[in-house]
């Protein structure tokens, strides 16, 4: 008797949770969305809220709130926390697209993983990528080269993204195109956090004013060069008489043949003129210059 009691017991403890769980007492009513942004926002919203109404805070399905937003590759994932008795807090994580890849006479957005994002996401002010093909939104590019320049303007500082115009791979490897027609040699996608931090002191530098291209391919290195006829203006604690080559210059660089954009088209040659170019101190001195 002692054994059926407790089964009785168990049965009747199970029913009652499984009927609360499905119940309206603890059904999701205030459903709060936060992390989005941009034009897209009030979709994803309303489709999160909609599935998230067929759920209780005892039965939250993560995956069913994934799927919701699936049509959306601007979501990268979704963090959710029930609050009972009938709060649902869901934190969107987006993935923003960070560049405008031309394929012919097509654009489309994509973020700094490759993601392709769609047309509706693109802007006037994201830097532009040459590719050979174009993949449907929510999937990711498989481009190396692409890749790469994804990952490199992906990690560009806050201040430094509305300079960016495009990339290409030219003779210096991975070259990103800045206002004003400014050329920075990245090489490769390798240490991008360290090269736009020694693109930046470089370019704080008074030294550099009026350089045509930085290399921070070695970031303890930087170099900024000067196209022919033009010499970088006299440092602080530079005798006027020098003459050129004493002071600023470390030679010249020359660069055979045009850039070739990112992917599979080639573009109009746009490597620096023969000229000077100023080797940059390493990036801790020229933060100790600038205090």
């Amino acid at each position: 008797m002692g054994l059926l009691g407790c089964l009785i017991t168990l049965s009747l403890f199970l029913g009652s949770w499984l009927w609360l769980r499905h119940s309206s007492l603890v059904a999701v009513r205030d459903v709060r969305v936060t992390g989005l942004q941009g034009p897209g926002a009030p979709a994803v919203e309303a489709a999160l809220v909609g599935a998230a109404r067929r759920m209780s805070t005892l039965d939250v399905h993560p995956a069913a709130l994934r799927a919701a937003v699936a049509p959306f590759p601007i979501v990268r994932d979704l963090q959710v926390s029930a609050a009972f008795p009938h709060g649902l807090h869901i934190r969107v994580i987006e993935q923003p697209p960070v560049a405008a890849l031309a394929v012919g006479g097509t654009h489309t957005a994509v973020a700094a993983d490759g993601v392709v994002l769609g047309p509706a996401l693109l802007s006037a002010s994201l830097p532009t990528l040459q590719g050979g093909a174009v993949a449907p939104a929510g999937q990711r590019l498989r481009s190396p080269s692409l890749l790469a320049a994804l990952t490199v303007i992906g990690a560009a500082p806050a201040p430094m993204v509305t300079d960016l115009v495009r990339a290409f791979d030219g003779p210096m490897g991975l070259t990103l195109v800045l206002r004003r027609n400014l050329l920075a040699y990245f090489g490769d996608e390798s240490r991008p956090h360290a090269k736009w931090l020694a693109l930046a002191r470089v370019l704080a530098d008074p030294s550099s004013a009026g350089a045509s291209y930085i290399d921070v391919r070695l970031p303890e290195r930087p170099a900024a060069g000067f196209g022919a006829g033009a010499m970088p203006p006299l440092s602080g604690g530079t005798s006027a008489n020098a003459s050129p080559g004493e002071e600023g210059a470390s030679g010249e660089q020359t660069a055979s043949g045009g850039p070739q954009p990112l992917g599979r088209e080639q573009g109009p040659a746009e490597a620096p003129s023969q000229g000077s170019e100023r080797s940059g101190a390493p990036a801790e001195e020229v933060a100790g210059a600038h205090g």
